[in-house]
């Protein structure tokens, strides 16, 4: 079959939401393209081995351009090549950021984006072995838990945060997004839960759902200012696929404008200098990418406590294989604390990531004795990069530039948190782990030394958004439903689309987005927002 009512592009968090759904109606014909293979790996499900994958074939493994920014290095920039995308590689943190930033979006133009009318969206999609209230769900697909080991160092972290003031928050993404607290995790039973799945996998067994791994897609085919089909590499032979219907879009941050851009949807001048010839002047596709900068704060531990330092020893592997228990069902980053730099900020613009371990650097430092790491993600940034493709082959992977802290104001802010992170390390419950400083950031509380280590040492927080936002003609790539504009038939569902990036990690917001999606393609009503993913003794309690 080479015909079909829709076509998917890419099985990450959101494509596989988008599959899954459309493919509910038994009248519709789906194909899910995807350029990696298969999920089916140890380090793939074993939680706390995810950092593991960077660098491998399940790995895009992006680069940046050099950054002027951060003394110009060149970032490392995962993202999944694989059944589940980068679901299938990250540290699994199920936050969905503020409300506030739904109400911004709705506020700025993105009709039917407010928290209120996104909430059921979340809602439907998960199943919450933790948490049963008005703002979570049972019975979803999508199982969200927290993990079942918390080491004894991320508890005390936890406990030197409240002891400075800061409230306990047990759960991030109900009535209040601040405070220190555990993370709820996209997790099953001491497992990784990656899309492919909670999603794919059992919508596979439907008979109107085609998938093809390792599929390149090159071009999406426009004829007549609408989408006609989709062209890929598969086995090393260009393809196409013919659609009825629409094609939507969901190659993440950095492939979804790349393949925008080669099939000649963007900034016109910039494609044709690059030899693609432009069919929509498109100039915000590719602009506006957004990241969270993140900075290491790591300490020697003392006291002979080693946090998840022995990870890798064999008794620990055998107890996950056996169990699905102890260090590595940790996602390493165990807790984390939402926390306002200033008072006037309208939300938290921080998140102090709490790890039993060493975090610099993508894992790639590797220190001689065991240590912890506060790990501060800047959730506010002003500044804004760029995706742009360099040559007319669709095989070459697109240049990125994060341009992150590109003002004075984000550094000063950076540098608050750095400080924090320190009177954490140095507070009572803290006093008999905390051994020396163990990176550039933890050893000076100098603002100019700490400024210069900060741009020698940032990284990101694996959150790239915004590179085909929802807005105008001029300063977006779709419209409030996700259509293209100036294409018909063509819709983008990833968190390329967020109009801004939401304050916490993007793995909830990507599911819902294509939860969204899904509707929008089927022309289908929005669920009820008091009966949601509810159970229905909660639909009782609501009406």
């Amino acid at each position: 079959m080479t015909r079909f009512d829709n076509i998917v592009i890419g099985a990450g968090t959101a494509g596989c939401v988008v599959a899954a759904r459309l493919s509910e109606d038994a009248a519709r014909s789906v194909l899910l393209l995807e350029a990696g293979g298969s999920d089916r790996r140890l380090e793939i499900v074993v939680p706390a081995a995810f950092i593991q994958q960077f660098g491998t074939t399940v790995d895009w493994d992006y680069w940046t351009e050099p950054e002027p920014t951060l003394d110009g290095r060149s970032i490392r920039s995962p993202r999944g090549k694989t059944l589940g995308g980068t679901s299938s590689m990250n540290a699994m943190a199920y936050i969905r950021g503020s409300r506030l930033d739904y109400d911004d979006w709705a506020a700025g133009g993105a009709e039917g984006w407010s928290y209120e009318e996104v909430l059921p969206y979340f809602r439907r999609s998960e199943d919450n072995r933790d948490l049963n209230d008005h703002f979570h769900g049972r019975g979803g697909p999508l199982t969200v838990a927290r993990a079942r080991y918390i080491d004894p160092v991320t508890e005390a972290l936890l406990e030197g945060a409240v002891s400075l003031g800061l409230p306990r928050n047990d759960d991030f993404n109900g009535a209040s997004h601040e405070g220190v607290g555990r993370i709820q995790l996209t997790y099953r039973d001491g497992r990784r839960l990656n899309a492919a799945s909670a999603f794919l996998r059992p919508a596979m067994r439907r008979p109107n759902l085609a998938v093809q791994a390792r599929a390149l897609v090159t071009r999406i085919v426009v004829a007549g200012g609408r989408t006609v089909a989709v062209e890929y590499v598969r086995d090393g032979r260009t393809q196409r696929a013919e659609v009825d219907g629409d094609v939507v879009l969901c190659g993440g941050a950095f492939n979804t404008p790349a393949l925008l851009q080669h099939s000649g949807i963007g900034p016109a001048d910039h494609l044709a200098s690059v030899g693609v010839r432009p069919l929509v002047d498109l100039p915000a596709v590719g602009r506006h990418l957004m990241e969270h900068p993140l900075v290491s704060v790591p300490f020697e531990l003392a006291g002979g406590a080693v946090g998840l330092g022995d990870a890798e020893n064999p008794r620990h592997l055998a107890r996950w294989l056996l169990q699905r228990r102890g260090k590595l069902s940790s996602n390493l980053v165990e807790a984390t604390c939402h926390w306002r730099s200033d008072a006037s900020c309208p939300a938290p613009n921080f998140q102090m990531i709490f790890a039993p371990g060493h975090v610099v650097d993508h894992g790639a430092e590797v220190w001689p004795v065991p240590t912890y790491t506060i790990a501060p993600s800047y959730l506010a940034p002003q500044s804004r990069g760029e995706v742009l493709i360099a040559s007319d082959d669709p095989s070459r992977k697109a240049t990125v530039r994060y341009n992150m802290l590109a003002t004075e104001k984000e550094v000063d802010e950076v540098v608050d948190a750095v400080l924090l992170a320190q009177e954490i390390a140095a507070s009572e419950p803290m006093r008999g782990l905390t051994g020396a400083p163990a990176g550039v950031l933890s050893g000076t509380r100098d603002r100019a030394a700490l400024r210069a280590g900060i741009r020698q040492t940032c990284q990101h927080t694996y959150h790239p958004s915004c590179s085909a936002r929802i807005g105008t003609p001029e300063d977006g790539a779709v419209d409030s439903e996700l259509r293209v504009h100036g294409i018909e038939g063509l819709r983008v569902a990833d968190t390329s689309v967020m109009p801004t990036i939401t304050r916490g990690n993007t793995q909830a917001p990507a599911y819902m987005i294509g939860e969204k999606a899904a509707d929008l393609v089927r022309g289908r009503r929005a669920p009820d927002p008091r009966t949601a993913g509810v159970e229905p003794a909660l639909v009782l309690a609501h009406a």
